[in-house]
């Protein structure tokens, strides 16, 4: 703890993108604005959907509404700085906030992991054990599942937070990145990096590949289970209920791995190309996951249609009274 009495960084300044020309710096943030509110809106009403149809309250819709919690939270933790970066010129951030950031960012994402293992959980129990699936899987023991990801997700994220805040910080203080993240930061530090670096990576690895290893062996125990089906149409009525998580899990998972395996085989990506692949991995999910749980789950989606309906027959039964 001593090292941080050599800190002279107050504040770290965030780039954002950059080799971004200035004249583009105004489209960008308007693109980024529109992901997040459209981010919010499209988690917002599932969580409304949600809240106000008890048809929804099942395990798997559990699931979905702790993936678009976390979605909002990720989404508000490092869009609104990025674009105030563009919009008032405002890059910098606190030492202490950026921390808190940094520790928001690791939080979530490790949270995400675990409950896209727990959607695949779902779907093994729903198609390699259908009968015990209610058993298995009530709603309080998603729950309470769900809490229990919450709460050991900040295990690995505080310990990466506790060893790198007091780190003497006495050089350069900008953060070639559109938020605050371990590496970003811990690059600044006057010191080795190798006794920190490390263990963050170990921590990172397990965090983002541990649930996949889990995620793939239930999904081929699921494939297994599937070509025992004599009925080719039962085969393919029985994939089509884990579309929806096979999607998301696909979105979330395979620009990461493309991003580590790059890295590890030689592959080089210039500084803006970098940050460009992360903040569209990061992103891209929160933004587009509702238009996938309303276009492949069909209770969510015979609601919708249901109220849109409902909306639209009352103003055409009123144009006509208003005619006659």
């Amino acid at each position: 703890m001593s090292e941080g009495n050599h800190s002279t960084v107050t504040e770290f300044i965030l780039t954002g993108f950059p080799g971004l020309h200035p004249e583009y710096q105004d489209l960008v943030s308007a693109v980024l604005f529109l992901v997040y509110v459209l981010t919010l809106i499209g988690n917002v009403t599932i969580l409304l959907l949600f809240a106000t149809n008890h048809s929804l309250h099942k395990p798997m819709y559990y699931i979905i509404i702790n993936l678009s919690m976390c979605d909002i939270l990720f989404s508000t933790t490092t869009l609104p700085k990025i674009i105030s970066r563009y919009w008032f010129q405002s890059g910098t951030i606190s030492f202490t906030a950026c921390f808190i950031q940094m520790y928001f960012v690791h939080y979530l994402g490790t949270v995400n992991s675990l409950i896209l293992f727990l959607m695949a959980f779902d779907r093994y129990v729903a198609v390699c054990h259908p009968l015990r699936y209610p058993i298995i899987l009530k709603n309080s023991s998603i729950q309470i599942l769900s809490i229990t990801v919450w709460i050991i997700a900040k295990a690995a994220p505080l310990m990466l937070v506790i060893r790198a805040y007091p780190l003497p910080y006495c050089a350069s203080n900008i953060i070639n990145h559109c938020y605050c993240d371990h590496i970003g930061i811990t690059m600044l530090a006057c010191t080795d990096r190798a006794p920190y670096g490390f263990p963050a990576f170990v921590l990172a690895m397990f965090a983002l590949l541990g649930p996949l290893a889990f995620i793939i062996f239930l999904y081929c125990s699921i494939i297994i289970v599937v070509l025992k089906i004599a009925n080719v149409q039962g085969r393919i009525k029985t994939l089509s209920t884990c579309s929806t998580q096979l999607i998301i899990i696909a979105l979330y998972y395979l620009p990461r791995c493309f991003v580590y395996i790059a890295r590890n085989v030689g592959i080089e990506f210039s500084a803006d190309m970098r940050i460009v692949i992360i903040m569209l991995y990061s992103l891209f999910p929160p933004m587009i996951n509702p238009i996938i749980y309303c276009l492949r789950a069909k209770d969510m989606r015979d609601i919708l249609w249901k109220q849109f309906n409902g909306r639209i027959i009352p103003q055409k039964a009123q144009v006509l009274t208003i005619s006659n």
